[in-house]
């Protein structure tokens, strides 16, 4: 099963009532969808898809049955996520499927774009969605590809771990803890957790947000030292998890490894946590 998609792959099964299509929304004040969005396409922000209401911490499987329920989804149902940002799909592909056991996820391969270029339409019409049963699945979340703080903690300085950072250079290098120019904020110290290599997410991406075919992935992550035969266990990590789970994405459902884990804490913890060693030398 491909996790990963094109758009003519969903073109040929866009009319199945099975396929449920959802654009997640990478910002609150920016709404691509209304402008034009992929027919039938249901629109949540990120974090109203992924997290629980009243804390910083992902879905239950009950929780994740009764979103997707609520967005037309059955337990038979395949889901397709793009969005504008390609981690924001691949972060609820990880959630759904990974955390809480969907059996039928996939990522649009650069989102809108990748639909128009192929000569498919936008619609601006937003379709009537019926709730659906989906009962929850009766077990706990699976966290086996999450790892907390107080383990990391304990593999800083360890030979047989490599810590990934996918933010931006100047967020690694601490010029800045959020990027972009507008107030910068989401943690009180700068820099990146001592030993991290620096692998921007989007290093991953071509300039059309699609994901480079997996030869160029492979060479991108030796270079930085990541392979299996490189490294025992690799660590992932960002400042809220969503370009985290692009690099997770690309290792375990692209290349086949299955060494890596997601600290979703990432920098907005580790950053504004008494104990945390930083460093912000570059590497």
């Amino acid at each position: 099963m491909a996790a990963l998609v094109d758009a003519d792959w969903l073109a040929a099964r866009l009319e199945d009532p099975a396929t449920v299509v959802v654009e997640v929304q990478y910002e609150p004040d920016i709404d691509d969808y209304s402008a034009g969005h992929i027919p039938g396409a249901r629109h949540v922000f990120w974090k109203d898809l992924y997290w629980d209401p009243r804390e910083r911490e992902f879905l239950t499987p009950a929780q994740a049955a009764a979103v997707l329920g609520g967005l037309g989804a059955g337990p038979d149902s395949t889901l397709v996520l793009y969005s504008g940002r390609g981690q924001f799909a691949t972060y609820g592909y990880w959630v759904f499927k990974q955390l809480n056991g969907h059996a039928d996820v996939r990522v649009l391969n650069g989102g809108r774009g990748a639909w128009t270029r192929a000569g498919h339409p936008l619609t601006t019409t937003v379709p009537e969605v019926t709730p659906v049963p989906y009962p929850p699945a009766g077990r706990d979340r699976d966290d086996a590809t999450r790892i907390y703080r107080q383990e990391l903690l304990g593999l800083v300085g360890d030979p047989g771990t490599l810590l990934l950072d996918g933010r931006y250079p100047e967020e690694y290098h601490g010029e800045r803890v959020k990027p972009g120019t507008g107030p910068d904020h989401g943690a009180e110290r700068h820099g990146h957790i001592p030993g991290a290599v620096s692998l921007p997410f989007n290093s991953l991406l071509d300039d059309t947000f699609t994901l480079r075919p997996p030869g160029q992935l492979e060479a991108l992550f030796r270079a930085a030292g990541a392979a299996p035969d490189q490294t025992a266990r690799v660590v992932a990590y960002c400042r809220l998890g969503h370009r985290a789970s692009l690099l997770w994405f690309a290792m375990r459902e692209l290349l086949g490894w299955d060494h890596v884990r997601i600290y979703d804490g990432s920098w907005t913890e580790w950053g504004s946590t008494v104990g945390s060693p930083i460093e912000k030398e570059a590497r």
